[in-house]
């Protein structure tokens, strides 16, 4: 038995593997499908940007400050548990947001109606070809009136998006006001009227006029009544307030997703850094942080199995669950039931008890050492772009996988397909930063992630995203396994960990919004091909600057006397002559030559 019952080393590890289990499930519910849901809500890519945007902001500078509060006044424990509890209930909020166009109906759950079409976000350029026909009175029954199919033909043609074959992005579609003009007596015409965003000139309202209508000139001909007539100024004036009560379901849609999904962040943010910071100081308290590196495997697998077992249930339970509104709310319960079971495994999560007082402000020395050294302020800029392009493939791909007829079983796959191969190639991660170095690690890296962007701007189908994303081990894992090993050797002793805190949750995280807010409006003016082509073009620009500059920078050079006191002295004994086989009076003679040199 062991001599302080406090420090059960085994029950921690086991706990916490566990505790990491399961927030990697619980991460795989909602995050990579919260863009999906959003866009199946009505909103545009701008709108989601700035979502996504403002949740990585919070997550950047709010998580920092709440886990130095937690720690300042003991409270690790009240944390971590209220952070799980209230993320049981914040995350049903979204459950409630209404689409922005209620009559529009979502899911592929009710097939009843036979007229369909494929919901496109507002924002997006659409062509409707309009086509009125003459149907003489006798060649109808008498009383008999025509369906809304025999007089008008919409045909919607998105910009910058291609529909695909699948049937889940299929979404039932009936006249808002459920209108039914009668059909005038005249030959057959037909008009397209275009629907695109407004570019130019200064609005009153944002949220309105976000349409500019079209409409191409009805032929003056014999027996056809004109729009501007007063027979026809009814219909007009309805179809205009349809687009009014549309646009005021985006602005409160809008509203509602933000503060809920604000309110959901400030309650989750902490969590991560709170667990990793309590769990590396129980470690450290009895010299087995070693331990503690090879943790983050175990979140990856839970990750793996979540996007794999929630994207199986949601294909069967969406229809049971909500059968009126946007599938995805299934995502949302079953975060809401893996949060329950990760608060009760928190109960027993270690967390130290007595710790003696350090100081509390190593995150500002960490930014003070940034700002000294040229390479860490290089290695900044690298993550902050890092941060900006990722945040692109995490917020747009699945949209261009859906629109290409993909299911979310298979966007699970692509996405545990990735994580496997981050963790299979982790044994080779010694053998790649010797052979390669961190420099080249990190071109590496950063090629790939580029290579990445440019084969899913010429995706051709669903299929087409599977064999690119085994890269990901090599442009998410390799590359930040060199981050880590150069902010490591660039640190001064005890600041490692506070850097890395500081290049993952400010530099990464600063990036991501960044990318988010500024990656929406490129692919509502443009399209995701072309975000993803610049992106491209951006990585192999600084690749190329990182590379020329890395070799005129100082080369500096430090030593590690906490690597150099964990070498093995046994092969060492006092019988052997003069100092030349004392290990730490060779590491200093070598240090000082290549600095001479």
């Amino acid at each position: 038995m062991s001599a302080n019952p406090q420090w059960d080393i085994s029950r921690a590890l086991g706990v916490a593997r566990l505790f990491h289990l399961v927030c990697g499930v619980q991460d795989a519910c909602v995050t990579p499908f919260l863009t999906l849901y959003l866009r199946q809500l009505g909103l545009t890519a701008p709108w989601v940007g700035i979502l996504l945007g403002s949740k990585h902001l919070i997550a950047a500078f709010w998580a920092p400050f709440c886990a130095f509060l937690a720690k300042r006044h003991q409270k690790r424990r009240v944390l971590l548990m209220g952070s799980l509890l209230g993320s049981v209930g914040a995350s049903l909020l979204m459950v409630l947001v209404p689409p922005s166009d209620k009559d529009l109906v979502y899911g592929a759950c009710n097939e009843s109606r036979s007229v369909t079409t494929t919901a496109l976000p507002l924002g997006v350029t659409l062509t409707v070809n309009v086509t009125s026909s003459q149907e003489s009175a006798s060649n109808r029954p008498a009383g008999t009136h025509s369906l809304p199919a025999e007089r008008n033909t919409g045909v919607v043609e998105p910009s910058g998006f291609r529909n695909g074959p699948g049937d889940s992005d299929q979404e039932t579609f009936r006249d808002p006001q459920g209108y039914v003009g009668d059909s005038t007596e005249g030959p057959r015409t037909s008009s397209q009227v275009l629907l695109h965003p407004m570019t130019s000139g200064v609005k009153d309202n944002p949220w309105e006029g976000d349409f500019e209508v079209v409409n191409t000139a009805f032929p003056l001909l014999p027996g056809v009544t004109v729009l501007g007539s007063p027979a026809n100024f009814s219909v007009a004036r309805r179809k205009a307030q349809a687009l009014d009560l549309s646009l005021e379901g985006l602005q409160w849609t809008f509203i509602l997703s933000l503060g809920f999904l604000v309110f959901w962040e400030l309650l989750t943010a902490p969590l991560e850094q709170v667990a990793d910071d309590s769990l590396y100081e129980y470690l450290d308290f009895v010299d087995a942080t070693d331990r503690y590196r090879s943790l983050w495997i175990w979140r990856l697998l839970g990750m793996s199995a979540g996007v794999c077992g929630i994207t199986a249930l949601v294909g069967q339970l969406d229809c049971f669950l909500m059968t009126n509104g946007p599938r995805g709310v299934a995502h949302f319960y079953g975060y809401s039931l893996v949060s329950t079971l990760a608060l009760l495994v928190s109960i027993a999560f270690p967390i130290p008890i007595c710790r003696q007082r350090e100081p509390s402000y190593k995150a500002i020395k960490a930014l003070s050492l940034v700002g000294g050294d040229p390479h860490l302020v290089f290695l900044a800029f690298t993550v902050l772009l890092i941060g900006a392009v990722t945040s692109t493939v995490q917020n747009f791909l699945f949209w261009h996988m859906k629109d290409h007829g993909s299911s979310e079983l298979v966007m699970g796959f692509s996405v545990a397909l990735s994580l496997l191969g981050e963790i299979l190639l982790h044994p080779f991660k010694t053998i790649l930063l010797r052979k390669l170095s961190r420099v080249g690690t990190v071109g590496l890296g950063l090629g790939c992630l580029a290579a990445q962007l440019l084969y899913y701007s010429f995706l051709w189908s669903w299929w087409a995203v599977l064999p690119v994303q085994i890269m990901t081990a090599i442009s998410n894992g390799a590359l930040w396994w060199a981050v880590e090993a150069s902010i490591e050797d660039l640190a001064s002793p005890g600041l490692e960990r506070p850097l890395s805190a500081v290049y993952r949750g400010h530099f990464y995280r600063g990036g991501s919004s960044l990318g988010s807010f500024v990656g929406g409006f490129v692919v509502m003016r443009f399209s995701l091909a072309v975000l993803y082509q610049a992106c491209c073009v951006a990585l192999l620009l600084w690749l190329a600057l990182l590379l020329s500059i890395q070799s005129k920078l100082p080369q500096e050079r430090k030593i590690n006397y906490s690597k150099l006191l964990a070498v093995e002295t046994s092969d060492t004994s006092d019988s052997e002559q003069g100092t030349e086989r004392d290990w730490l009076v060779k590491a200093m003679r070598e240090e000082h030559s290549d600095w001479k040199g």
